[in-house]
């Protein structure tokens, strides 16, 4: 065994782990950005239907009370 083989023999399982952990890191800041991006969109939804979906909870509550 030369001095080449038996330095990537120590080296190639510690390269393995650092990819596994960047693939792991990556989908965390994907997930992360992902998320970010439905709670914009929710938010703006939420801006713009907020007044509508008021009412039309408002006016199911006001019938739900009335015909008690």
């Amino acid at each position: 065994m030369n001095i080449v083989s038996l330095v990537m023999c120590v080296i190639d399982p510690i390269r393995a782990a650092w990819n596994r952990r960047d693939e792991v890191g990556a989908s965390l800041v994907e997930y992360a950005l992902l998320l970010a991006l439905i709670a914009v969109v929710a938010l703006v939804a939420l801006h713009f239907l907020g007044g509508s979906v008021a009412s039309t909870l408002n006016n199911v509550g006001s019938s739900i009370n009335s015909t008690n």
